[in-house]
């Protein structure tokens, strides 16, 4: 059982504190640091001291780090061209020593593109389709060959389709909880499926719907990685629950509901409903990056259970 380190920085994190967390990350045995793509603030908090670039960020952290994988829940797909984006994707694999993860999504937050002047298409599922096609599509072309893409949304024409990832595959992370076109794509394009913050009951449902139409694409059902993103608040006692559920402006009650939260006996059986779904990996969300107590007691006491 994977358990791995996620991060949303937008809420208020510079690159200092994000390598901090890495390290600890690291350190502590965890298997990945990853971290969100947003550009705006959310909720009630004043963001300071703004936002850090995604793939930025990871460019520091390949070059800081040197066991754990680093990626992303979910880069945005309305941020980048794919074609430029699998240049960065590649270089910071390379940088890494191939240790790059690459979830992508189709983006949703229209606010965060109003304030920093980044279009927000209509047709999100049918440009991410098309970004999947042309991303990987450069990356599977062999060294010497050109790579052509005529989509509707992008033109692609002689591309050397360079630089090429230090793995022979970037894993694809792909997510979200659509009942037919997110399991399609899944199906055609993901290593992973990554579930966010669902129930117990709703993660087996598309855990059930990814397989089926991994099936009916020709796949073995067990090819991909069935992984959960969780929001986590674990405490040595009660009030240390409490504590950490205050600090970032949540209810015990509505965490032990919705996320992994509670003592680490607690967490630990949270954790084995998942799985008995068929999840095998938690993205821990964790949103106080100042507590590295937290990250102390969930290796020691929840990951040496479950892994």
């Amino acid at each position: 059982m994977d358990l791995r380190i996620f991060t949303e920085p937008q809420q208020g994190a510079d690159y200092d504190t994000l390598l901090t967390v890495a390290k600890a990350t690291e350190d502590l045995g965890f298997d990945a640091f990853f971290r969100s793509d947003h550009y705006l603030k959310m909720g009630d908090t004043d963001g300071l001291p703004g936002p850090t670039d995604a793939w930025i960020t990871l460019a520091g952290l390949a070059r800081e780090t040197r066991r754990i994988r680093l990626g992303t829940l979910m880069t945005a797909g309305t941020f980048r061209l794919p074609g430029v984006l699998a240049i960065q994707v590649a270089q910071v694999d390379r940088m890494s020593g191939g240790r790059i993860e690459f979830g992508l999504g189709a983006g949703w937050f229209e606010e965060e593109h109003t304030a920093y002047g980044i279009p927000f298409p209509k047709e999100k599922i049918a440009r991410l389709e098309e970004q999947l096609a042309v991303i990987t599509g450069l990356w599977q072309t062999p060294v010497g060959k050109t790579f052509d893409y005529d989509g509707t949304f992008y033109q692609l024409k002689d591309s050397p389709a360079l630089p090429k990832p230090a793995q022979a595959k970037i894993p694809v992370l792909i997510g979200g909880l659509g009942a037919k076109r997110t399991p399609e794509l899944a199906a055609r394009y993901a290593d992973e499926f990554n579930i966010p913050f669902a129930s117990v009951a709703d993660s087996g449902q598309q855990i059930g719907r990814v397989r089926a139409a991994a099936e009916a694409a020709g796949r073995g059902a067990d090819d991909l990685v069935y992984s959960n993103a969780l929001v986590v608040c674990v405490g040595k006692d009660d009030a240390e629950v409490a504590r950490r559920a205050a600090a970032i402006g949540r209810e015990v009650d509505e965490l032990k509901a919705n996320g992994l939260a509670g003592s680490p006996a607690e967490v630990v059986d949270r954790i084995g409903q998942y799985a008995e779904q068929g999840a095998t990996r938690f993205y821990l969300q964790v949103l106080d990056l100042s507590d590295l107590d937290h990250l102390e007691l969930i290796s020691s006491q929840v990951r040496t259970q479950v892994g």
